[in-house]
C-alpha cells in the first residue's frame, strides 16, 4: 500500500524534443549491469528510461568493437540511451555525433560521477567537476554537437544530460556549481547521487544536498533528479517529498529487483504498489533473464553472466548453501532451469529484506587524485596531460 502520508505526491513527466519519460524515473548506468538483456527485462516491467552501460567517448570514437556492441540498442528500445564518459572535449563531441548520425541515441547522458579510484586517479569522473573549465567546455561541447548534428539531419534535438555527485568529498564539494554550469550549456536535466566520491556507495545518501540543489536551481529551467538510497518505490516517493526532486534514477535498488519499475509506475500515479513475488514468479523472471542474457551473447556468455544476479535475487529467501553454490557455477540454460526447479517455491517474498540494501557498499575513503589536483580549480598543462589516460579504461567501468 502506498504510505498515506505520501499518496499526493505526483510528479510530472519529463518532457524534452524528441521524447517524454513518464514517470519520470531512470534506471542508473552500471557496469556489468545494464546491458542489452537487463534493460529489456525491466522494461518489461513499467515505464521509465532505462540507461545502457557507460562507454567511453574515446573506445566509441575508435570504434573498438565491444563499446560498439554496447551502444547497439535492442530493436524494442523506443528511447535509446547511453551514458558516455570521457576527460577530452574534442572526443566527447566526435562521440556524440557518431552516435547520433548512426542512430545510436536518442539521450546522451555524461558521467561526471564515476568514484571508482583508477577512474578519479587520473583526473576523471567524480574528480573531473572539480575543474571548472574542463567540465564547462566538455559539456557544452556535447550539448552544440548534438544540437548542431540534429539540425543537420533535420531531427529533433537529442537531449544531453549529465550525472554527477556531491563532490570529491566533503570539503571540496561542487555539485551546485557544476549543476548551474550544467544548467547554462543547455543540458535537458541534472541527476546527483547525494553522496561523495569519498563516500564510495558506504553510509547514506545525504538526500538534502538533493534537495538544497533543488533550491539553487529554481532559477534555471533545468530538472533535478535524485539518486540514493531508493531500495523501494516508498524510498523514490519519500525523496520526492523530501526534495523536490523532479524525478528519480533507480541503481542498486533493482538488482535482483527488475519489478521495482512496475511498483514505482504504479506508485507515481498515486496507485496501491503491487506487492513484492512470490518465489515463483521470482524464479521465472530469473530464468527470463538468463535467456535474455544468453540471446544477447551466446549460452556460454550468458548463463555465467547470470550468475552474479542469483544472490540479488534469492536475498532472504531460504535456498540452503548447497543450492546456491551449485547455481554459482551453473553452466547451461537447461541446468539453471533444473536448479530451480529445486528451490521451495511456494515462499513468499522476505519482508525483511524488500526495501534494504544491496549491491555493493564498501567504506569511506580518500578519493586518489592526480598530484596536485586540489590545488586550483582550473586545469594546467601537466594535468592536461595526465587525463588523457584518464580515457584509457574499458567501457562499463
Amino acid at each position: 500500500m502506498v504510505n498515506s502520508a505520501l499518496k499526493g505526491v505526483t510528479l510530472k513527466a519529463l518532457k524534452t524534443a524528441r521524447f517524454e519519460v513518464s514517470p519520470p524515473v531512470v534506471l542508473a548506468p552500471m557496469a556489468g549491469i545494464t546491458n542489452q538483456a537487463f534493460r529489456k527485462l525491466c522494461r518489461e516491467f513499467g515505464a521509465g528510461l532505462y540507461v545502457s552501460e557507460m562507454v567511453t567517448s574515446r573506445a566509441l570514437v575508435n570504434r573498438n568493437p565491444e563499446t560498439i556492441r554496447m551502444v547497439t540498442p535492442d530493436l524494442d528500445e523506443k528511447i535509446k540511451s547511453i551514458q558516455l564518459y570521457g576527460v577530452d572535449p574534442q572526443v566527447m563531441g566526435a562521440a556524440v555525433r557518431l552516435l547520433i548520425e548512426e542512430n545510436r541515441a536518442d539521450h546522451i547522458d555524461i558521467n561526471m560521477g564515476c568514484p571508482v579510484p583508477k577512474v578519479t586517479k587520473k583526473g576523471g569522473g567524480a574528480a573531473l567537476p572539480w575543474k571548472k573549465d574542463l567540465f564547462s567546455e566538455i559539456i557544452k561541447t556535447a550539448v552544440n554537437t548534438a544540437n548542431e548534428t540534429t539540425k543537420a539531419l533535420g531531427q529533433k534535438q537529442v537531449p544531453i544530460t549529465v550525472k554527477m555527485r556531491i563532490g570529491i568529498d566533503e570539503q571540496h564539494k561542487t555539485f551546485i556549481e557544476a549543476s548551474k554550469a550544467a544548467a547554462e550549456a543547455g543540458v535537458a536535466w541534472v541527476a546527483l547521487h547525494g553522496r561523495t566520491a569519498s563516500q564510495m556507495y558506504s553510509g547514506k545518501a545525504d538526500w538534502s544536498a538533493i534537495a538544497r540543489l533543488v533550491e539553487e536551481m529554481q532559477n534555471y529551467e533545468t530538472p533535478v533528479l535524485g539518486n540514493g538510497d531508493i531500495w523501494s518505490a516508498q524510498d523514490a516517493l519519500a525523496m520526492v517529498s523530501q526534495t523536490g526532486a523532479a524525478g528519480v534514477v533507480i541503481g542498486r535498488g533493482c538488482l535482483g529487483r527488475p519489478w521495482i519499475f512496475g511498483q514505482l509506475a504504479a506508485a507515481f500515479k498515486g496507485e496501491d504498489i503491487p506487492k513484492d513475488p512470490p518465489l515463483s514468479e521470482v524464479s521465472k523472471i530469473m530464468y527470463r533473464h538468463a535467456q535474455l542474457l544468453c540471446d544477447l551473447y551466446d549460452e556460454y556468455k550468458g548463463i555465467r553472466d547470470i550468475r552474479k544476479h542469483i544472490a540479488w535475487y534469492l536475498k532472504g529467501f531460504s535456498a540452503g548453501s548447497e543450492l546456491r553454490t551449485k547455481m554459482a557455477l551453473v553452466e547451461s540454460l537447461e541446468e539453471f532451469q533444473e536448479l530451480l526447479d529445486q528451490l521451495d517455491l511456494t515462499q513468499t517474498y522476505p519482508e525483511s529484506v524488500a526495501d534494504k540494501p544491496r549491491g555493493r557498499t564498501g567504506s569511506e575513503k580518500k578519493v586518489s587524485l592526480p598530484q596536485g589536483w586540489l590545488d586550483s580549480q582550473y586545469l594546467n598543462e601537466l594535468q592536461e596531460n595526465e587525463l588523457c589516460e584518464a580515457e584509457l579504461s574499458v567501457s562499463g567501468g
